[in-house]
């Protein structure tokens, strides 16, 4: 069973391609498909903006599309980056750029209020560019106050696992499997993909 996620970004491909493999679902992502459009993320939550990739592609290439939408919430900060996460810097913003300015930020905010979680919504579309289901996921952590680790994107060398005393840039892709918020989301996903697969629906 083929399905497409709806994001360039090859590092969320391969997080998640470990995760659907075993049922039998090949992943593949936009740098995969040439016919692949631009999708306005101009939605104000994560959900909308989970559903206007997923529902655009989907219809657009005509075949199963997954949409997520990501991002880091800091409670210090009032929930932000949030849907803003990717382009935080501003326009041109890299990985480097958005923790630059997380950092600055949050100067000196002590450790204990430097609470945070990454959210994901993903939504199912069918080719006919329908939503067929949806799940978000959630992985709570706290901002450290300098990178650590060259693993993992984003935010991931700030944001520290406190269970692990790692970040997500320490800790190696399984781990960071079994635990993240994306990784968290597409398994509530599973089971309806499947029950899709089952009565025939899925093609």
């Amino acid at each position: 069973m083929q399905l497409v996620l709806g994001t360039h970004n090859r590092k969320k491909g391969l997080e998640l391609a470990e995760l659907l493999q075993p049922w039998g679902f090949q992943l593949l992502t936009l740098a995969d498909l040439p016919a692949a459009i631009e999708v306005a993320e101009t939605g104000e939550t994560f959900a909308a903006n989970a559903a206007l990739k997923a529902c655009g592609q989907a219809a657009h290439l005509k075949c199963w599309v997954l949409g997520e939408d990501s991002g880091l919430a800091v409670d210090a900060l009032a929930g932000a980056p949030g849907v803003y996460s990717a382009r935080f810097s501003g326009p041109g913003a890299t990985d480097e750029s958005n923790n630059r300015l997380l950092l600055e930020k949050l100067g000196k905010t002590p450790l204990e209020k430097r609470t945070a979680h990454y959210v994901c919504h993903a939504t199912l579309a069918d080719p006919a560019g329908t939503i067929q289901a949806q799940a978000d996921g959630y992985c709570h952590g706290r901002i450290r106050f300098e990178p650590v680790g060259t693993g993992g994107f984003g935010y991931d060398p700030l944001f520290e696992i406190v269970e692990y005393h790692r970040t997500f840039g320490e800790l190696g892709p399984a781990v960071k499997a079994a635990l993240s918020h994306r990784a968290r989301a597409i398994r509530q996903l599973i089971p309806a993909m499947l029950r899709l697969v089952d009565s025939g629906q899925w093609r």
